[in-house]
C-alpha cells in the first residue's frame, strides 16, 4: 500500500505563487511516474503535470510556462510550483503516484486525498 501526503495549499491572489509538496510512503520498489491532477469546483479531474522515474516532465497545455514539477527521488517526494496563477488555477490538487510495491509488482495508480487551491481575483 502506497501513501501519499499533500501540503501546501492555500489562498493566494492572482498573480502569486504557491508550491505544492506530496510525500509518497510504503513499500514502494519503483515510482513509474509521480504528479499532479486537479478538479475544479463543479468541473472534473484533469491532468496538470508529471515527472517519470525518468525525469521526463509533461504539462498540461493551461500550466505550461507558469508550472514547474520537481522531484526528490531519495525522498520519494514531488514538488509542484505554480507561478503567475489565475483564478482559473483554484481547485482541488490531487497528487498521483504509478509505483510498483513488495506486495504489488505491477505498477498500480494511487491518490492522495488532495489540498485545496484558491486564487483570488
Amino acid at each position: 500500500q502506497v501513501k501519499l501526503e499533500e501540503s501546501g495549499g492555500g489562498l493566494v491572489q492572482a498573480g502569486g505563487s504557491l508550491r505544492l509538496s506530496c510525500g509518497a510512503s510504503g513499500r514502494i520498489l519503483n515510482i513509474n511516474a509521480i504528479g499532479w491532477y486537479r478538479q475544479a469546483p463543479g468541473g472534473q479531474r484533469e491532468f496538470a503535470a508529471v515527472i517519470t522515474g525518468g525525469g521526463s516532465r509533461n504539462y498540461a497545455d493551461s500550466v505550461k510556462g507558469r508550472f514547474t514539477i520537481t522531484r526528490n527521488n531519495a525522498r520519494n517526494t514531488v514538488y509542484l510550483q505554480m507561478n503567475s496563477q489565475t483564478p482559473e488555477d483554484t481547485a482541488v490538487y490531487y497528487c498521483n503516484i504509478w509505483a510498483s510495491t513488495r506486495t504489488a509488482l505491477s505498477p498500480r495508480q494511487y491518490w492522495g486525498q488532495g489540498t485545496q487551491v484558491t486564487v483570488s481575483s
